[in-house]
Formats: structure tokens, sequence, C-alpha cells
């Protein structure tokens, strides 16, 4: 009789030529060596500079479905590397990112402002985002903490700019 064992961990490095975890790895930003999910949030800011422009109906839907297949290509990526939710896997954060600027106002200013509400919700990740991060499990529980994250950025900064102009 065999017994079923876990799969072995394998490097971020063994498997980028993957496309689903090249994807799943921010387009390679989340293998930096330090805070790749700082990182592989930079990595999204050029995606939103070019999704800007459109319209919000056109932008949600593309949100939709960088969700939808983030949820596929972070499952993808945790069973090819054998850990859940691992430091390479950034995926999320760009679904996170680009939901927190949502309708965001034109200017260099608020990529940047979006950008710090999101690492600190995602970082600091309060109730419920912990609650949910610690026990939803798979490529939908990779993906939901950040989008979770990005609800409270996503007010703050449609707030600011509703203050600031």
């Amino acid at each position: 009789m065999t017994a079923i064992t876990e799969p072995e961990e394998r490097s971020p490095r063994e498997v980028w030529r993957d496309p689903r975890c090249l994807l799943a790895f921010g387009f390679g930003s989340g293998l930096s060596p330090a805070a790749p999910g700082t990182v592989g949030t930079l990595a999204a800011i050029p995606l939103y500079l070019v999704l800007e422009p459109l319209g919000v109906g056109a932008y949600l839907l593309i949100m939709a479905l960088v969700f939808v297949i983030g949820i596929s290509l972070c499952t993808h990526a945790a069973k090819v590397l054998g850990v859940h939710d691992h430091p390479a896997i950034v995926w999320d954060e760009f679904a996170g990112y680009l939901l927190t600027m949502t309708a965001a106002p034109a200017g260099w200013q608020w990529p940047l402002i979006g950008f710090v509400l999101f690492r600190f919700f995602d970082i600091v990740k309060p109730w419920p985002i912990g609650w949910v991060d610690r026990r939803v499990s798979g490529g939908f529980g990779i993906m939901i903490d950040d989008i979770l994250a990005a609800v409270p950025a996503w007010f703050l900064l449609q707030g600011a700019a509703r203050i600031l102009g």
C-alpha cells in the first residue's frame, strides 16, 4: 500500500516558466527576495495605468475576470509549489490593488495613495480580513483576503478624493 504524502515544496524559480505560475507570480515580481507582496503590488501599477482610461463598467468587468482567473492561477501555483499562499504568489495583490483603484480620480498622486492604503490593509489584516485569511483555503482563499483588504482601501481613497478634490 502506498502512503499519500504532501507535495514536495518546490522553489518558485523552478516553476516560473509555467505560464500560469508566471501570471500567479505577477510576471515574476513575486520572486523578489524582499517584500514580494509589496513588489507585486508595485508591478500592478502599470496594469492599472493601462486600464485607467476605461469606463467603470469595462474596468469592473476586467476586475471580475482578474478575480475569477486569479482563483485558478493561485490554486495551480499553490499546488505546483506545494505551499498554500506562497509569498511568490502575488496575483492576489494585483487584484486587490486594481479593486482599490476602481474609479480613482486622475492624477499621479492617486495610484500612490491607493498603493499605500491597499498595502496597509493587506499587511495589517484587520478583522474580518485576517479572520478570513486564516480560515479560507485554496485559490479562493488566496484571493479573497486581498479583495477584502481592497474594500476599506477603496473607501478611504474615494473619501480622500472627495475631501481633497
